[in-house]
């Protein structure tokens, strides 16, 4: 199992690479030096003021090649400062980007944490429950509800909840964020409800195409056979031998808790690493813009990692070779 993860963790670290040349090649050899400088400082700016910016940001040196010193180029400095992280400054702003990224990691995992578990135990649940009762109007009504709430638009949603609940309602307060203990889960509430029926329906669909095919194998029937109830073989049986792809579905989704959601947290004003993503694009940031992406291809690549050992754990039959 050792020499399986250290493979892994090998196979991760080249894709990482990759991802890190693919960065370089979009943002350094899609917009120049000077393009990045005319976006940031603006189109009228003079040729000085342009200079002057690629100086402070790190942009004067040559992209790839450099005779007198071949490891003082852009390509080097982006591969040493992204793999240290440290990503440097905004180009929009110039403030430090580790500062914002913990700024913004806070009111992002806020809002995700209790997001994911509610929208979790609420899948499980509702799946067993459709599952149970499969092939009756129960488990066709519960189907064709998942469809449609799969079928409506996050940003009816968002628009939908911020209206009726926001607006018409008062329940909670349309947009907007406070740190403070005392009054953060107001200002959480409408986003939190907004993403659990954003998402409940492919998660109780899919939770419940599981249950349903782990009920027709050999050792349910056997259990049947053996005197247990519906209740217990679903809750004893099936639920634990559906760990697997449970576990799958749960472990992929943990990168983007602490990237955050681009939609829920612009519409709310959550100042998130959501947030942060669509102010970077919106103004022409590409250094958060890269920091932001390789953060997101780290974690995805090691939840990957976390996945393939965490089935061991629920399943002695797994050997990891």
């Amino acid at each position: 199992m050792l020499a399986y993860i250290v493979r892994r963790v090998a196979y991760g670290f080249v894709t990482l690479i990759g991802v890190l040349l693919l960065l370089f090649m979009l943002f350094f050899l899609y917009a120049s030096p000077e393009q990045m400088a005319r976006r940031a400082v603006g189109e009228k700016a003079p040729p000085e003021a342009l200079e002057q910016w690629i100086v402070n940001h790190g942009y004067d040196k040559p992209k790839v090649w450099n005779p007198e010193h071949p490891f003082d180029t852009l390509l080097a400095e982006h591969f040493r400062r992204t793999l240290s992280f440290d990503f440097g400054r905004s180009d929009a702003d110039g403030t430090p980007i580790m500062q914002r990224l913990r700024e913004g990691s806070g009111p992002s995992l806020a809002l995700a944490i209790p997001s994911f578990v509610l929208g979790l135990g609420f899948s499980i649940a509702l799946g067993l429950f459709v599952a149970y009762f499969r092939e009756t109007y129960i488990d066709r009504m519960g189907v064709v509800l998942c469809v449609l709430t799969m079928s409506i638009s996050t940003l009816l949603y968002i628009i939908g909840g911020q209206f009726l609940i926001g607006k018409l309602l008062r329940w909670f307060p349309i947009s907007g964020f406070d740190p403070s203990p005392s009054v953060i889960a107001r200002f959480l509430m409408l986003p939190l409800l907004v993403s659990l029926a954003d998402g409940i329906g492919g998660s109780v669909r899919f939770y419940r195409t599981v249950f349903i095919e782990e009920g027709g194998r050999d050792y349910v029937r056997t259990a049947r056979a053996k005197g247990c109830g519906d209740l217990r073989v679903m809750t004893h049986h099936v639920l634990r031998n559906a760990l697997i792809p449970i576990l799958t579905r749960v472990v992929v989704a943990i990168p983007f808790l602490f990237t955050g959601s681009l939609l829920l947290e612009s519409f709310f004003g959550i100042p998130g690493l959501g947030s942060l993503t669509v102010d970077a694009i919106h103004g022409n940031d590409f250094s958060t813009l890269r920091a932001m992406v390789f953060i997101g291809s780290l974690l995805f690549i090691g939840a990957q990692i976390v996945t393939d050992v965490s089935y061991t754990l629920v399943d002695p039959r797994v050997r990891l070779e």
